[in-house]
């Protein structure tokens, strides 16, 4: 081999070798960019929540955590939406929880939610249900 052909080898190696270096740049380069659009939706997802938090009342936080638990996917898009619209100005009311609620409902997002019914009973609040179940042990000791 001579001395003409071994420098054109080495010229053809460096090369190749600097083109796997740009191909590795290239690759760390397009991950941290996923990365960062990544986080970045991570970021809008909270800016969005915090944004609709400011329109909430009435358990309307309540009833967005527990969708959230339950759908947070479609949570994420329909809060997006509805930030979309808040900021184009075609909702420009607060938004309670019952019709967050409804408005999940609507699209066919059923958020299941535990309901209680108190009443009074002797100056204090009782479930309905245990008041039931006592009224009924009461009923079934007298019999």
């Amino acid at each position: 081999m001579s001395q003409q052909q071994k420098k054109e080898e080495e010229k053809e190696i460096e090369f190749l070798k600097s083109r796997k270096r740009i191909e590795l740049m290239e690759q760390a380069v397009s991950l941290k960019k996923d990365e960062m659009i990544r986080q970045q939706q991570i970021a809008q997802n909270k800016t969005d929540r915090e944004y609709l938090s400011k329109y909430l009342y009435d358990k309307g936080e309540d009833f967005l955590d527990i969708a959230e638990a339950q759908f947070p996917i479609q949570t994420r898009r329909i809060v997006h939406q509805i930030v979309e619209l808040i900021k184009s100005m075609e909702i420009k009311d607060r938004i309670s929880g019952r019709e967050l609620l409804a408005l999940f409902r609507s699209v066919g997002v059923n958020v299941r939610i535990n309901t209680i019914i108190q009443i009074e009973d002797h100056g204090k609040l009782v479930p309905l249900q245990d008041k039931l179940k006592q009224k009924y042990k009461e009923l079934s000791n007298d019999t």
